[in-house]
């Protein structure tokens, strides 16, 4: 057995009922199919409801296990009800919150336009007390016990340059899991988090770092271990902390990453040394916006400057 192995016994998470936002791709997947081969039911929410159903799907037919999936746009409370109670009525109730939706954009914040800090924070933070707000009420008002998991961030508490709205949000996060783990443990509400370090996932690290700057910022260079996170390593820390085998922890954000933090805080400040030509490539990646030509001038003329 090693890291890349499941850590609790099979049926450790049985019975329970866990909704996952952002749940059909990346971390949110990894940690929700990890929950479905312990035995939960489990309910996945985003955006695009023909990725959940392909993860649903795949998440069925490796563990066999329930499966909800729903669209919602976290951002809009009234969609965060709905899914609620979709869950409730399929499994009678909910026993677990992890919200993981997020988004974010690495850029110089003077870049951004006021829509897109807006998007950042109203995903990531907004999103997060929407559904914290209305399962917590649920919970109250029915006079069940329930567990919520936040996933943050080591700059959080730090904070970091060109990632100043998800910094932002981040911390939010932080705050209200803290805050909430005192308010609500009169009700049996366990509240706490999970601060990853990197664990690159397939599309999002592509977006953030496009072509061979990933070669360039190296993630595990910046890791003392000297090596990235397996996504079954989070998925364990996260089915540990949503299980009855950890209902002392509370107001707790525990951090995996390697020792990444402790050795440079601010997981985005060496990115000081992107040239602009290579930031206007980026931003054009991003909007979408100007022809495909004259971003790549501007890609390959940033990747000279940087020697790459």
């Amino acid at each position: 057995m090693d890291h890349t192995s499941g850590m609790l016994s099979p049926d450790s998470l049985k019975g329970k009922t866990i909704i996952v936002t952002g749940g059909g791709t990346g971390l949110g997947k990894s940690m929700g199919s990890y929950f479905s081969e312990l035995g939960a039911n489990l309910v996945i929410t985003s955006r695009k409801i023909e990725v959940l159903e392909k993860t649903a799907e795949e998440i069925k037919g490796k563990s066999g296990g329930e499966v909800l999936c729903t669209a919602c746009d976290v951002r809009e409370y009234e969609q965060v009800e709905k899914v609620i109670e979709q869950a409730k009525e399929k499994f009678g109730g909910v026993d677990v919150l992890l919200n993981n939706a997020a988004g974010n954009f690495i850029s110089p914040t003077e870049r951004l336009s006021n829509r897109a800090f807006d998007t950042v924070v109203d995903i990531v933070l907004k999103g997060s007390y929407n559904f914290t707000l209305a399962m917590g009420k649920d919970w109250i008002d029915n006079k069940q016990t329930g567990t919520i998991l936040n996933i943050v961030t080591t700059y959080a508490w730090t904070g970091s340059g060109y990632v100043v709205p998800s910094a932002c949000a981040k911390s939010g996060v932080l705050a209200m899991t803290r805050s909430l783990a005192v308010e609500w443990a009169k009700y049996g509400i366990r509240s706490n988090a999970i601060a990853p370090g990197p664990f690159p996932t397939e599309g999002a690290w592509d977006r953030l770092l496009p072509g061979d700057l990933k070669k360039k910022y190296d993630p595990a260079k910046k890791v003392p271990l000297g090596r990235v996170g397996d996504h079954q390593e989070l998925a364990n820390l996260a089915a540990y902390l949503v299980s009855d085998y950890s209902s002392y922890i509370n107001g707790e954000v525990i951090t995996i990453d390697g020792g990444e933090w402790l050795k440079g805080a601010g997981e985005f400040n060496q990115l000081e040394a992107i040239p602009e030509e290579l930031w206007d490539a980026m931003e054009m990646g991003r909007k979408k916006g100007g022809s495909k030509l004259k971003m790549m001038w501007l890609y390959f003329k940033g990747m000279r400057k940087l020697k790459l």
